[in-house]
């Protein structure tokens, strides 16, 4: 894996670190930076939930010979289910199955 590889994607202008790979997308294409919005399921149990959350780092690991996109994100709070969240601490996410809400939110 080169360095360029495996570094985060800081600015939304410029080159890519990630070379002629491209960008981290979600399912649909968007493009995903930190600071946007996005919705994606969270196990809690049993169950499976939809979070809102806002994306801290967009980077990508090395697993199984492929590039993985993943994302690490803060919850926002805003969640499908009844019963509440016990913490909001940031957690790392593949980005295979996040969707795009809202661009540059925490701008």
């Amino acid at each position: 894996m080169s360095a360029a590889a495996g570094s985060a994607l800081t600015t939304k202008t410029g080159a890519s670190p990630l070379g002629k790979r491209g960008i981290i997308t979600d399912y649909a294409g968007e493009e995903l930076y930190p600071g946007d919005l996005v919705a994606y399921a969270a196990r809690q149990g049993n169950r499976v939930r939809v979070t809102d959350a806002v994306i801290l780092k967009v980077t990508t690991s090395l697993e199984g010979g492929r590039l993985r996109p993943m994302l690490k994100v803060s919850p926002t709070g805003t969640e499908s289910g009844f019963t509440a969240r016990r913490s909001l601490r940031a957690e790392w996410i593949s980005a295979e199955h996040v969707r795009l809400i809202q661009p540059g939110v925490a701008d």
